[in-house]
């Protein structure tokens, strides 16, 4: 496999970020999704794109670069997917009700304390701030394996200082493309973005626990991908 599509395919699995994942969700659900997410896009290209054109240009041509690609096993991203793909069947043969059912129990007693048990990130982007969630993209965006590995392959290239920026900065584009596609909607079709929105809402309230279910297999099918597009 060439390097250039190398280099794209890791773009498209770094999408597969539970992070951003997570982050992407939450503002959904806030009443002022676009602003939360228009902020923390900003803060994420800030560190992103510096961060790669720095990581890029200081291990340029030397051994650190070329083996930071061993350091990053694959092994990890086969037990974590199939771990999920084993969750995604429990929930969608209901075989985890028990413990379900028991979950729930501990929750409806400490209800006034779950807000207090959500992440840091994520309870700041739940107060709808468009610069918290502007810290919160800064804070969250640092170079992963993936991207990481991607930086490997565009080395190879021998590209120039400003081709290498440019590829970077397309590196970027493409993996928070879960945050630049709902606002490209928003811009461009406001109307039937927020239709989609509110659907979006109503469907994860109705069917939660499919939706979990369908949410560790895809996570957990992209992460065997991605050991797979590391070991090419």
């Amino acid at each position: 496999m060439s390097d250039p599509l190398q280099i794209f395919l890791l773009a498209l699995l770094s999408m597969a970020n539970p992070t951003l994942l997570a982050a992407v969700t939450v503002m959904l659900l806030m009443p002022s999704p676009r602003r939360l997410m228009l902020g923390y896009l900003f803060g994420a290209y800030i560190t992103s794109i510096a961060s790669g054109i720095l990581i890029l240009h200081a291990l340029h041509g030397s051994a650190a670069l070329e083996t930071s690609e061993q350091g990053i096993s694959p092994g990890q991203d086969f037990v974590i997917g199939a771990l999920l793909l084993i969750v995604a069947a429990a929930l969608g043969e209901g075989r985890g009700r028990d413990w379900r059912e028991r979950r729930a129990a501990r929750k409806a007693a400490k209800e006034e304390g779950k807000e207090k048990k959500d992440p840091l990130p994520m309870r700041m982007l739940g107060r709808g701030s468009a610069r918290v969630a502007f810290a919160i993209g800064i804070v969250l965006s640092f170079p992963g394996g993936s991207y990481l590995l991607g930086l490997t392959h565009i080395d190879r290239l021998e590209a120039s200082a400003a081709e290498g920026v440019v590829l970077v900065v397309a590196f970027c584009l493409v993996q928070l493309l879960l945050l630049e596609l709902p606002l490209l909607g928003y811009f461009f079709a406001p109307q039937r973005t927020e239709a989609a929105v509110a659907s979006f809402r109503g469907w994860l309230a109705e069917n939660g626990r499919r939706n979990g279910a369908r949410l560790a297999a895809v996570l957990g099918v992209l992460l065997i991908i991605r050991g797979v597009a590391f070991l090419l």
